[in-house]
């Protein structure tokens, strides 16, 4: 199995190795998880285990931190992104659909 064959969305990092990877400190993953802004998975122990996607917000956590906002910001802003991706995956449904090939009814033939 190659690494492009895991599910991003698939808990398989320990915190201290989710924290290496991102840059940030194993207390700043545990803050952000009580602040709300990541669900990491759990195992049945819970034991943390963060995926692809948590790597992700991660990142994108840290980006809007060094960008100024604070933990009540990020939040709101993830909220915003959250649903507007929501959004747009409907907007693209509604449009296929819309563009979607309808059946016609077979066209009668004249008998002149």
């Amino acid at each position: 199995m190659s690494s492009s064959d895991v599910d991003p969305a698939r808990g398989v990092y320990g915190i201290s190795v989710a924290a290496d990877l991102v840059g940030m400190d194993p207390q700043s993953l545990r803050l952000y998880e009580r602040r709300g802004l990541l669900e990491p998975a759990r195992t049945g122990g819970g034991t943390r285990r963060y995926s692809g996607d948590d790597l992700a917000r991660l990142h994108r956590i840290g980006y809007l931190l060094a960008a100024g906002l604070n933990l009540a910001g990020i939040a709101r802003v993830l909220e915003l992104e959250t649903e507007n991706a929501r959004l747009r995956a409907d907007l693209e449904r509604t449009q296929a659909a819309d563009l979607a090939p309808t059946p016609h009814p077979p066209r009668r033939r004249s008998t002149d």
